[in-house]
């Protein structure tokens, strides 16, 4: 990637120096911060893309559709939910450049784990991966917006779009690396690529966090020893408590994967609805800060259906191309993993038109506010889920649906993901409180986990996430959801304030 030179004698990081080294007129942090994510996302989303198909595959661990997909969503759940602590963790004890480097060290050894042949240490690698994502996902973003001189800076949305084109540069050539020899040489070996990919990442976070601002290094409210030996103790009591239950369970013999599913299922709902809460309780917060909260749960809530439909794109709509798709083109057979490099390949295709759009609109004055760009993010989720009906339909009647209406839904969902996701980034950080500085991008997150514990909770049931009138329902709720955020525009930017 290259870098120029341009004066800007105001620029964070380099006071008094009169020219700052930048990124495509971004700064040069952005650079670094880019590279990691790109890195990480790479191990991830290659990881991830394997995922439903070594569950599901005779000579993986050859699980149902059901239980798979709930697997896959409880682990995306949790991955987002620890989003949280790891923004707290940054806050009170190392600060968000340092727990991003402790992440990419936990995230690496976790694909090393999944690398080993046993069932055993695949369930503890997906539980260290989940734990580093989590540290390392709040924290980058937030430093992220540590590059900007504040909420008003111009470029602020476009870095958040240029970082957004990083995450997907990763997740679209990791399934056709990660993915090819996961399902085609080992699934073993893909994992182990997707370790040799966070190394990578990491690496290159440590060389460039020169260029990072000052403000990624300080603990904002750092925690007294007092407080790290009781949160200390705490944990380990809690820790015990839980490996003496599940020790319990299992040597009586009524263990199943159900035990640990279910409760980090409902955990992923409980959580995201006491976190924002507990928030807006908060007497310390001042008025102004209090209306934005108030106006950030429409924002959370319009996130969280909108993840519910969009996440099964790695699950619902991998398997079912798996079993019912010709996979395929112009006599061409492809790695059913590869569907799941369509939407980062789509994103960067589109995300500079998105970027210049916006930007254009907002010179003119015609910029779509953030409540209509969320609105329209739910109709477009739901009008994919509402066309999936046509290769569910194909398949119904015993033939092998086509690639490309796949590929079609991944299209509508990628407008819709763009519309949304990248200023749902921004306006976290524009609306946060000043006091949950790092912890609010984790709360961004945590509709994430809602969304997916929802899913979760549904293939628990043994409900078919590939059943047409549950295809058609969930569709609905996405299309209707998004209309009533656009008519209740006007109040909701009200509570925003001066944040656009």
């Amino acid at each position: 990637m290259a870098s120029s030179l341009t004066k800007d004698s105001a620029s964070p990081g380099t006071p008094g120096s009169g020219y700052e080294q930048t990124f495509f007129g971004h700064p040069r942090g952005l650079a670094t911060l880019f590279m990691t994510e790109m890195w990480e996302r790479f191990s991830y989303y290659g990881m991830r893309a394997l995922l439903p198909l070594y569950l599901v595959a005779p000579g993986g661990l050859h699980m149902s559709a059901t239980t798979a997909t709930a697997i896959y969503s409880v682990y995306l759940s949790l991955v987002y939910l620890l989003a949280l602590p790891g923004g707290w963790f940054a806050d009170r004890v190392l600060g968000p450049r340092k727990t991003v480097a402790v992440a990419g060290l936990v995230i690496m050894l976790g694909h090393l784990t999944l690398a080993l042949p046993s069932s055993g240490t695949f369930f503890a690698g997906l539980g260290l991966v989940a734990i580093g994502s989590g540290l390392l996902k709040a924290n980058i973003s937030t430093m992220v917006g540590h590059l900007y001189k504040g909420p008003d800076d111009p470029r602020r949305d476009g870095g958040f779009t240029v970082f957004y084109i990083g995450i997907n540069l990763g997740a679209f050539a990791a399934p056709l690396v990660i993915g090819t020899v996961g399902e085609k040489v080992n699934w073993h070996l893909g994992f182990a690529l997707a370790a040799l990919g966070m190394a990578l990442g990491l690496a290159q976070f440590l060389m460039g966090r020169r260029h990072l601002d000052a403000r990624s290094d300080v603990v904002p409210t750092p925690m007294s020893a007092e407080e790290k030996s009781s949160t200390l103790r705490k944990g380990l009591l809690w820790l015990a408590v839980a490996a003496v239950f599940y020790a319990a369970v299992g040597l009586s013999g009524h263990y199943t994967l159900n035990w640990i599913m279910v409760p980090l299922a409902l955990i992923g709902l409980i959580i995201p609805v006491w976190v924002i809460a507990r928030i807006k309780r908060d007497k310390s917060l001042d008025q102004v800060e209090q209306s934005r909260m108030s106006a950030y749960i429409w924002f959370f809530v319009a996130a969280a259906v909108f993840w519910m439909i969009y996440d099964q794109g790695g699950s619902t709509l991998s398997i079912f191309a798996e079993s019912s798709a010709e996979n395929s083109v112009f006599g061409w057979t492809f790695p059913v993993s590869w569907y799941q490099s369509v939407n980062p390949v789509m994103i960067m295709a589109l995300a500079p038109v998105f970027a210049w759009a916006w930007l254009a609109l907002n010179r003119a004055g015609r910029e779509p506010s953030t409540i209509v760009k969320f609105a329209s993010g739910l109709v477009l989720v739901g009008a994919s889920f509402f066309l999936f009906l046509a290769p569910l339909s194909i398949a119904e009647g015993g033939h092998k649906a086509a690639a490309l209406w796949l590929v079609a839904i991944y299209f509508v969902q990628t407008v819709g993901e763009l519309a949304l996701s990248p200023v749902g980034l921004s306006v976290t950080t524009k609306m946060a409180p000043a006091k949950y500085a790092s912890q609010m991008m984790g709360v961004w997150f945590l509709a994430v986990t809602a969304g997916d514990a929802t899913t979760a909770l549904l293939s628990i049931a043994g409900v078919d996430l590939n059943g047409m009138g549950i295809v058609a329902l969930e569709a609905t709720l996405a299309v209707v959801a998004g209309a009533a955020i656009f008519m209740y525009r006007n109040k909701v930017k009200s509570l925003m304030g001066n944040v656009n």
